[in-house]
């Protein structure tokens, strides 16, 4: 059973200034979002779902998802903000999506295989793909509550033109344990790394610690335990205006209640992302020398 990528990319980049999903990063104007297909594609994929807004479903069809419909099954899902289970309703007033949970949930109705889930804007590398398929290949019971994430670390994954945020993981035994937020990490002019808790203290953290970066897999057997997690989400934050639902609260969750055991996937692949403007040249710069030494071809 060939495994499906769900693309998260229904979110507009503030930070960036526009709708960098579409933004071209490769020699030939492919995408970030391109090379994440194709890499899913050689690694044995066989479906991708894209979750968008109905508001730039055409500009986003033609200008991503037209050209993979000859090389792999393609569908899409709406992150809709009144799409929710019954008995709730959109707060008058609320304009902001629910969070990568709810975006996640967005796409129930299109998967039936194992699945992975990642960031429309981020590049994760190939060697990430190669390892989430052979996962999936020794977990295919398709009815079995299975959980895993790739793991980068943190030091691969920060930008030298601004702070970001990660989710700071602790791993015993191969198995995500916790995963603590951390806000405006960056590297300190003496090398260290450093960033805020979840108690506003600003701490030092190792380079090599493991990080979310939001690459998740999953089988479709978690679709019933997201829908219950969102329902108690809607009861005590849904009538609030900003409030969110992220994927890695409702996996920590299932961790904790001892629903499923998250296995951790590390890789040293490279991974880079787009969260300002001035790091498109850095990713295209990266993009540039993968192509050079062979790991792509020079179109996608």
């Amino acid at each position: 059973m060939q495994p499906t990528l769900l693309i998260l990319a229904a979110g507009m980049g503030s930070r960036y200034g526009g709708l960098k999903q579409l933004d071209p990063m490769g020699p030939s104007g492919e995408t970030v979002l391109d090379y994440s297909v194709f890499d899913a594609i050689r690694a044995g994929f066989g479906k991708v779902v894209f979750v968008i807004r109905r508001d730039f479903a055409d500009a986003f069809k033609s200008a991503v998802g037209d050209k993979f419909e000859s090389r792999i099954e393609v569908a899409y899902a709406f992150q809709d903000l009144a799409d929710l289970p019954e008995g709730f309703s959109v707060p008058e007033g609320r304009a902001k999506p629910w969070g990568t949970a709810h975006a996640v949930r967005a796409a129930r109705n299109e998967i039936d295989t194992p699945f992975a889930v990642i960031n429309a804007d981020d590049f994760y590398g190939q060697d990430a793909y190669q390892q989430l398929a052979q996962y999936f290949a020794h977990n295919p019971n398709t009815a079995e509550l299975c959980t895993c994430m790739v793991g980068y670390p943190l030091k691969n994954t920060l930008s030298e033109h601004g702070s970001v945020n990660r989710g700071i993981c602790r791993v015993e035994r191969g198995a995500l344990q916790t995963v603590e937020e951390h806000c405006t990490i960056s590297r300190g002019a003496d090398g260290s790394v450093r960033g805020d808790n979840l108690a506003g203290e600003s701490v030092e953290i190792a380079p090599e610690a493991i990080v979310s970066m939001n690459f998740w897999g999953f089988t479709p057997a978690l679709f019933p335990s997201l829908e219950a997690l969102f329902i108690e989400f809607l009861e005590t934050h849904g009538q609030e205006m900003k409030s969110e639902c992220y994927i890695p609260t409702i996996i920590d969750t299932l961790i904790q209640t001892e629903q499923t055991e998250c296995a951790v996937i590390e890789t040293d692949g490279a991974w880079f992302g787009v969260t300002y403007p001035d790091d498109k040249p850095f990713v295209q710069a990266s993009i540039a020398a993968l192509i050079l030494s062979g790991e792509y071809p020079k179109q996608v």
